[in-house]
C-alpha cells in the first residue's frame, strides 16, 4: 500500500460524508429562507463552530503556521487581534443583529437589512452593498478553489488541472444541493476536525523533539529572537496586525451565522463555546509553527519541503509524524477549513444575487421554490466564474485577497456596529461610510502610507463619514426609530 493509498481512502470517506450531509439538509430545505439562513433555527453549538469554521480557512492550518515557521512568536500578534475582534463581535453585534433583522422585515442578507433598517426606496444600499459582496467574494472563493487544488496536488500528486476540480466539486455539490443548513452542519463537523488536528499536532511534535523543555532549549539555540515577541516589529506594525481584528464587523458569512441562530438568546453560550474553539485552534496552530522548528532543526533530512515553503509546514509534520490512515484525516482538515470558507462565500453570493438583485428587481412575484432553485443556480454560477479566474493561479486578480478581508471590514464594519446601537443613524450616513471604507482601504493599499494596514484608516475614516452625513441628514421617521427601539427593548430584556 501506497503512503497515498491510505490518504486518498480517508479524503474520499470525509467528502462523502459531507455530500451525505448536503442531502440531508436538501430534505430540511422547504423555502427561500431555509435555503440562505436555515429557517433561522441554528442552535448554540452549530452557530458558534460554524461561524468559527466560515471564519478560518486554509489559512489557519497553512498560513499562520508557516509565518510562525519562517519569523517566529511575534508573527502571533495577528492572532491576538482576530481573537479580540472575534470577542467584540459576538459581543456587541451578534444578539443585536439577530433581533434587529427580525424586525426590519425579517431581513435574510446584509443588504435586505440595510434596505429596511434605512427604509432605502431608491434601493442604492441594496446595490451597492450586493455589488460590493459580489466582488470581494467572487475572488475570495477563486482563493478557496486554489487554496484546495494546491492541496490535492501536493498530496496526490495530480495535475493542477484536475486537483481544481477534485478540490472544488464536492464543497459546490453540498452547496447547491442543502444551501444553509449544509453549510452550517459541515461546517460543524469541519470545525471539530480542524480543532482535533490543531491539539493533536503540536502535541506529537513536542513529545517527537524530546518534550517541552528540549523543545525551548532547541529554538533558543537557533534564534533567540524566534521568541521575541517585538521582533523587528514597531508600534505601526503591531497596530497593524491588531487591526485585522476590525475585520469581523464587516464579514457578511460570519454575520449570517448570527442572523441564523434560533434566538438571540443562545447567542451568549454560542459565544463562549465560539471563543474557546477559536483560542484553542489559534494556539494550536502557533503551536505547530512553533515547535516545527526544533523539530525540524533536529532533522534537517526532512526540512526540504518547507524549507522551499514555509506554509506546508503542517502537511509535512503530519506525514512524518502519523501513520498514514491518521494523517489522511489530519490532512482532512485543511481540507475542511478550505470547503468551510468557500461553501459560506458560495452562499452569500448566491444570496445576493437571488434575494437582493433577482427577487426585487426582475421577479418580485417569484414563488419561494423558484427562489430556491435560483439560489442553487447561482451557486453554480459564481463557482464557475472563481474556477475560471483560479484556472490560472499565478492570475492578478487573486493578489486582491489580500485585502478582501479589509474590504469587507471597512465598507460593511462600521455600518452595521453603528446601524445596532445608534437610532439617529441614517441612510445617507450608511451610504457614505459604505462608499468612504471601501475607497480608502482601494487607495490606501495602493500607496501604502505609514505601513499601515489599510482596514485602519478606512473603518476610521467611514467611522466619522457615518456620523457626518447622518448629524447633517433629517432624522429617520418615526416608525424607523420605533422598529429599532423596539428590537433594542428585546434585546436587552434577556
Amino acid at each position: 500500500m501506497t503512503l497515498s493509498t491510505p490518504m486518498m481512502v480517508t479524503f474520499c470517506i470525509y467528502i462523502l460524508g459531507m455530500v451525505l450531509i448536503g442531502f440531508i439538509a436538501y430534505r430540511s430545505t422547504k423555502n427561500f429562507d431555509d435555503y440562505i439562513l436555515g429557517g433561522r433555527s441554528l442552535g448554540s453549538v452549530v452557530t458558534a463552530l460554524s461561524a468559527g469554521a466560515s471564519d478560518m480557512s486554509g489559512w489557519l492550518l497553512m498560513g499562520l503556521p508557516g509565518a510562525i515557521f519562517l519569523s517566529g512568536i511575534s508573527e502571533s500578534w495577528i492572532a491576538i487581534g482576530l481573537t479580540l475582534g472575534a470577542y467584540l463581535n459576538w459581543k456587541i453585534v451578534a444578539g443585536r443583529l439577530r433581533v434587529q433583522t427580525e424586525h426590519h422585515d425579517n431581513a435574510l442578507t446584509l443588504p435586505d437589512f440595510f434596505s429596511s433598517r434605512f427604509e432605502d426606496s431608491s434601493k442604492m444600499l441594496r446595490v451597492i452593498s450586493a455589488l460590493v459582496i459580489l466582488v470581494f467574494f467572487t475572488i475570495y472563493c477563486a482563493s478557496g478553489v486554489v487554496a484546495g487544488a494546491r492541496l490535492f496536488e501536493s498530496t496526490f500528486g495530480m495535475s493542477y488541472e484536475t486537483a481544481l476540480w477534485a478540490g472544488a466539486a464536492a464543497t459546490i455539490i453540498y452547496t447547491f444541493v442543502g444551501g444553509f443548513l449544509a453549510v452550517s452542519w459541515t461546517d460543524t463537523v469541519q470545525a471539530g476536525l480542524m480543532i482535533f488536528a490543531l491539539i493533536l499536532t503540536p502535541v506529537m511534535v513536542i513529545v517527537a523533539v524530546g518534550g517541552l523543555g528540549d523543545a525551548m532549549q532547541v529554538i533558543a539555540v537557533k534564534s533567540t529572537q524566534n521568541m521575541d515577541m517585538l521582533k523587528n516589529l514597531n508600534f505601526v506594525a503591531i497596530v497593524s496586525l491588531l487591526g485585522w481584528g476590525l475585520g469581523y464587523f464587516g464579514q457578511p458569512h460570519i454575520l449570517a451565522r448570527f442572523m441564523a441562530a434560533d434566538s438571540h438568546r443562545s447567542i451568549r453560550t454560542a459565544r463562549r463555546i465560539g471563543m474557546i474553539w477559536m483560542i484553542l485552534c489559534l494556539m494550536g496552530a502557533v503551536a505547530v509553527g512553533f515547535f516545527g522548528i526544533a523539530y525540524f532543526e533536529n532533522h534537517p533530512e526532512h526540512a526540504g519541503e518547507v524549507s522551499k515553503n514555509g506554509e506546508r509546514i503542517f502537511i509535512e509534520l503530519t506525514r512524518i509524524l502519523f501513520n498514514p490512515w491518521i494523517a489522511g484525516i489530519l490532512l482532512s482538515a485543511i481540507l475542511a477549513a478550505v470547503m468551510s470558507t468557500l461553501s459560506c462565500q458560495l452562499l452569500v453570493c448566491s444570496s445576493a444575487l437571488t434575494e437582493d438583485l433577482y427577487k426585487n428587481f426582475l421577479r418580485k412575484g417569484a414563488s419561494q421554490r423558484e427562489l430556491v432553485w435560483v439560489g442553487r443556480f447561482m451557486v453554480l454560477l459564481v463557482a464557475a466564474i472563481a474556477i475560471l479566474l483560479a484556472a490560472n493561479p499565478e492570475n492578478r486578480v487573486l493578489g486582491l485577497v489580500s485585502y478582501a478581508w479589509a474590504g469587507f471590514g471597512a465598507a460593511f464594519g462600521p455600518v452595521v456596529l453603528l446601524s445596532l446601537i445608534w437610532q439617529r443613524m441614517t441612510r445617507n450616513g450608511a451610504l457614505a461610510g459604505m462608499i468612504i471604507g471601501a475607497a480608502t482601504v482601494l487607495i490606501w493599499k495602493q500607496y501604502g502610507w505609514l505601513d499601515l494596514y489599510e482596514i485602519i484608516p478606512g473603518f476610521l475614516f467611514a467611522s466619522i463619514g457615518i456620523v457626518l452625513f447622518s448629524l447633517v441628514d433629517k432624522a429617520p421617521s418615526a416608525a424607523a426609530q420605533q422598529r429599532f427601539a423596539a428590537a433594542e427593548a428585546e434585546y436587552q430584556a434577556d
